[in-house]
C-alpha cells in the first residue's frame, strides 16, 4: 500500500503544493511551525530514511529542496529557510524546509501556529509563483 505521502503526489489526496518535478514534490505541512512549513519528498521511493535512497535520488532530492527553499524564502519573510530531516512521522523520506525567525523556530515540540485553508492556498501559490521564477 502506498505511503501517505505517495498518495499525496499522486494527487489521490489533497495538497497545497509548491513545486513540482517528474522525480520530486514540494507541498504544505497541513501542521506547520510557521507559516510556509514546506515538506520535499521524492515522489517514487517510499523508504523512510533518507541515507537508504540511492545517490541519484539523493543528490536530485537536495537539488530540489534547495530550489524549493529559494522560492520560499522569496515568498514569505523569514530570516532564513531551516531544514530537518526526521523521518520519524511517516515512513516516507521527506525535507522539512521551515521559515525561521529565529532559532527557536525549529523547535518541533512548540505550538503550532493556526492557520487557515485560504492562508495555506495563498502561500503555496506564492512560493510556486516564485519556484516557476527560478
Amino acid at each position: 500500500m502506498a505511503t501517505l505521502f505517495t498518495r499525496i503526489a499522486n494527487g489521490e489526496i489533497p495538497s497545497w503544493k509548491v513545486a513540482e518535478s517528474e522525480d520530486f514534490y514540494a507541498f504544505l505541512d497541513i501542521s506547520p511551525l510557521a507559516k510556509g512549513h514546506t515538506l520535499v519528498i521524492p515522489k517514487r521511493v517510499e523508504d523512510d530514511y533518507i541515507f537508504h535512497l540511492d545517490e541519484q535520488t539523493y543528490a536530485g532530492l537536495w537539488a530540489f529542496a534547495r530550489k524549493v527553499a529559494l522560492a520560499l524564502k522569496a515568498a514569505v519573510p523569514c530570516q532564513r529557510v531551516g531544514v530537518a530531516v526526521l523521518g520519524m512521522e511517516v515512513p516516507h523520506t521527506h525535507i522539512h524546509l521551515v521559515p525561521l525567525q529565529t532559532e527557536g523556530d525549529m523547535d518541533f515540540r512548540k505550538e503550532r501556529p493556526a492557520v487557515t485553508p485560504e492562508e495555506q492556498k495563498a502561500i503555496a501559490e506564492s512560493i510556486l509563483k516564485e519556484y516557476e521564477k527560478l
